[in-house]
């Protein structure tokens, strides 16, 4: 079977697995504005004592562990025992920090949502959802650390799949939210401690149902976890030096993100755009990201990490111009669709025209750095496979200097203006580092220039302004712009947001179809590749 082959395959498991994920996800998210509504004090303090555990993860181990410890793992992996000793250790490591942070955390509960919450009038409701709500760091922490060692054994599937038993257990507890109270507390000013239970605690539960659903996965990869606390001896030092790094990177960036949710949450009141309304526009955004970038680089990250070991950068430049050709093709697509869809997108999300309207511009302001953003994730993941953490901290240095002056300054907006304003901040500062950070990697591994990026940039960028330009002009003549069907309704949002993206992807397709793109032609063997029945090799 070939390397494109094998790929395609895998990141069509991931794709599958977070395309079904991310629909449960906007459900998901669609009953909870059902239940607690988009603005006001009881969505945003949910939000932010749901950010808590989060932020914490972040700092202590985050994404961007995997991003260490994969490479460890493939390297570990390579010894006598195949890495059983060093991830024996990991784990034990994992579970025991993870365990002991949380307990603290929950019961200072009080003492740390104030940092978080800028509205005085929230905090109460906050530290009530927020003991609920911090039992999900243990769980978030398992979850990646397990989730680490499937992927560093190429096996993709479980790891992506988890998150969907996580939605259904979170919709379910929704459900029984509105069948043991009756009604929906769109526009409450409190909630009870009953209410709180329902629902932070049952999505603490659909968390920790997706962590514990990872270890029936691991016998299948050959390993059998037993406690191991002898430390020492198995390269765990090495991942101790990449984490300090990568710790320093994450604090500089946790610190961004408190001062975005302080700032927001000072516009918090209903009618108004703050945390919540920011929470749902970050979640369509990540929607394309998670697909197609974080399921595909997924499944290259182990390759481009073995080609890093090994210092063949040929082979290591060729994986990086694939996977941003492939990832940015997709991508451009999906940016001019949300964008030209953002009003009748955010209308699934909403009680009114009004509350769309407020949402859509948050919107549009993220998905502006969706495509750098999308490149940097690529070329993070570069430097982390050359076992390099120090690099990204300093470009990410110069993304918080921007992110937090910018945030800062948007206290000077309106307050209705205030979210919106944050989102545009953040793409401003994704789009400085990636520009940063593709000059550092070229330095260390050679330009890109004659593998095509260029020339393909090009392409893209013509058929996604063309079929952006469509699919505003064509929201405009169904009465988007004026309030009319296409917002008054979620299912006229949903039949207008298909509508618009069928549009929008024709249009993308036929404009590159002309330009005679050849990666057009790629992407359609990639996905055949990947329903083709394996071949015995």
């Amino acid at each position: 079977m070939s390397s494109a082959t094998g790929i395609g395959r895998a990141s069509a498991i991931l794709a599958s697995g977070t395309i079904v994920s991310r629909i449960l996800g906007f459900v998901r998210a669609a009953l909870l504005t059902v239940v607690l509504g988009l603005t006001g004090n009881v969505p945003d303090a949910f939000n932010q004592a749901t950010y808590v555990p989060n932020s914490i993860y972040a700092l202590i181990g985050g994404g961007r562990r995997s991003a260490i410890h994969v490479p460890q793992i493939v390297r570990a992996s390579t010894g006598e025992d195949r890495g059983q000793a060093y991830v024996n250790k990991l784990v034990t490591i994992a579970v025991l920090g993870f365990a002991v942070i949380t307990v603290v955390v929950t019961i200072a509960a009080p003492v740390l949502m104030p940092a978080f919450v800028g509205n005085r009038s929230e905090l109460p409701i906050a530290i009530t959802f927020a003991f609920w709500s911090l039992p999900q760091l243990f769980f978030l922490g398992l979850y990646s650390v397990l989730g680490e060692v499937l992927n560093a054994r190429r096996s993709f599937g479980p790891y992506t799949w988890a998150p969907v038993l996580n939605n259904v257990v979170a919709i379910a507890s929704l459900g029984v939210f509105v069948v043991l109270f009756g009604s929906v507390h769109v526009g409450a000013t409190s909630v009870t401690s009953q209410e709180a239970a329902v629902v932070a605690g049952g999505s603490t539960l659909g968390i920790a149902a997706q962590a514990l659903v990872l270890t029936l996965a691991w016998r299948r990869t050959g390993l059998h976890y037993r406690p191991d606390f002898r430390w020492r001896g198995v390269g765990l030092s090495a991942t101790g030096r990449a984490a300090g790094w990568t710790l320093g990177m994450l604090v500089l960036t946790q610190v961004a993100g408190l001062i975005e949710v302080r700032v927001a949450s000072s516009a918090s009141g209903t009618g108004s755009a703050s945390v919540a309304v920011m929470s749902i526009a970050w979640l369509i955004f990540m929607l394309p990201h998670s697909i197609m970038t974080v399921s595909l680089v997924t499944v290259f990250y182990p390759r481009m990490s073995e080609h890093a070991a090994g210092n063949d950068l040929d082979a290591l430049r060729n994986d990086v111009a694939q996977a941003l050709r492939i990832v940015l093709l997709v991508l451009t697509l999906a940016d001019a669709a949300l964008i030209a869809a953002a009003l009748p997108f955010s209308a699934l999300f909403a009680h009114s025209p009004t509350e769309a309207a407020a949402l859509a511009p948050v919107l549009v302001a993220y998905l502006a750095g969706l495509l750098p953003f999308t490149a940097l994730f690529v070329l993070q993941r570069t430097f982390y496979a050359l076992a390099d953490t120090r690099t990204p901290f300093w470009f990410t240095i110069v993304q918080v200097v921007v992110v937090v002056a910018g945030v800062l300054l948007c206290l000077l907006l309106p307050r209705t203006a205030i979210a919106a304003g944050i989102a545009g901040v953040v793409s401003i500062g994704a789009t400085v580092q990636l520009v940063v950070a593709a000059r550092l990697l070229r330095r260390r591994i050679g330009g890109l220039s004659g593998r095509g990026i260029g020339a393909s940039l090009l392409r893209y960028a013509a058929a996604g302004l063309a079929a952006l330009a469509v699919g505003l002009l064509l929201l405009a003549v169904l009465g988007g712009f004026a309030g009319g069907w296409p917002t008054a309704t979620r299912l006229g949002g949903l039949l207008a947001t298909v509508l618009i993206g069928l549009v929008v992807a024709a249009v993308y397709t036929g404009v590159l179809a002309a330009l005679r793109a050849p990666e057009l032609g790629s992407a359609i063997r990639l996905v055949t590749d990947r329903f083709r029945p394996a071949r015995a090799e």
